[in-house]
């Protein structure tokens, strides 16, 4: 029988109280959004799950929301998830090849171009909003997945850790690969890939869980709301039905939520092995 560590029951039970902490608001969200909204705005957010669980999530789902009721929640959670996996793929496709070629390619201003890429973490996307507008509009790709994930995958984050990665590689394996006869695309394909799967993967999920919360970009640049995201869907619920004549339906603006919330955290738990094996292993 193991022996019980009596010494790490207080941090067990701050573990546990803290977890509590955080998953309640979770908790009253679900069995809010299980309630009518009468019942909500007679009683608040509520603790107990309710009767209308099926109704409430197959509205959101099947029935168009939002001003011009144009568009579904399911449709939604399908552009989320173009412009999250968009938005990470690309931006561990873009990192993996600029530090490459910084790393490799040894020309003279690497280093210097590679602070550049750096200081742009200095240049918060909030700055670059009017003249990235600018830009997509003249090149028409306003209300389009191109114009919400092509301007964004470029990440100076991703291109340092990779570098980081590369500079640590062993220049054994790089003779090698030419006493091989393996190109530089050959050796950057079947040797620093494989080798770098694990960290791709923590930076994909990483990635995809900040393209998936993106709200300022979207509400730039799309007009349409056949491109409506998640997020977007959940602030329209609310200033729909605050500047309507209605009730207040607080049950649909849970529920959006909550399938706002279910997608990252799969991820995050699928791949959890992966993401922190990717942190703190390099596999080398």
């Amino acid at each position: 029988m193991k022996k019980i560590r009596y010494d790490k029951l207080p941090v067990h039970i701050f573990l546990i109280v803290s977890a509590l902490v955080f998953l309640l608001p979770v908790w009253m969200l679900i069995a809010t959004s299980t309630h009518s909204p009468e019942e909500i705005i007679q009683h608040g957010f509520q603790l107990g799950i309710g009767e209308h669980f099926l109704s409430t999530y197959k509205s959101i789902l099947f029935e168009k929301e939002g001003y011009t009721k144009s568009v579904t929640a399911g449709r939604m959670l399908i552009n989320s998830l173009i412009l999250g996996f968009g938005f990470a793929i690309g931006k561990v496709i873009i990192s993996s090849l600029a530090a490459y070629a910084i790393v490799y390619f040894r020309f003279r201003l690497a280093n210097f171009l590679f602070w550049i890429i750096f200081l742009t973490l200095l240049l918060p996307v909030e700055v670059r909003i009017v003249p990235s507008f600018e830009v997509l509009s003249t090149l028409g790709l306003l209300n389009s997945y191109t114009g919400l994930i092509v301007p964004l995958i470029a990440s100076a984050t991703g291109t340092f850790f990779f570098r980081q990665f590369y500079k640590s590689v062993p220049d054994e394996l790089l003779e090698a690969a030419k006493i091989d006869g393996a190109g530089s695309w050959q050796f950057f394909i079947d040797i620093l890939l494989p080798l770098s799967k694990t960290m791709m993967v923590a930076l994909f999920i990483v990635m995809f869980i900040v393209g998936w919360n993106q709200y300022l970009w979207p509400v730039m640049m799309t007009t349409k709301p056949e491109y409506s995201t998640l997020l977007l869907g959940i602030k329209e619920i609310y200033q729909s039905n605050f500047e309507g004549s209605y009730l207040p339906e607080y049950n649909k603006a849970a529920a959006m939520t909550i399938l706002a919330l279910i997608v990252p955290v799969g991820i995050v738990v699928i791949f959890q092995k992966w993401f922190v094996k990717g942190l703190v292993d390099t596999e080398k």
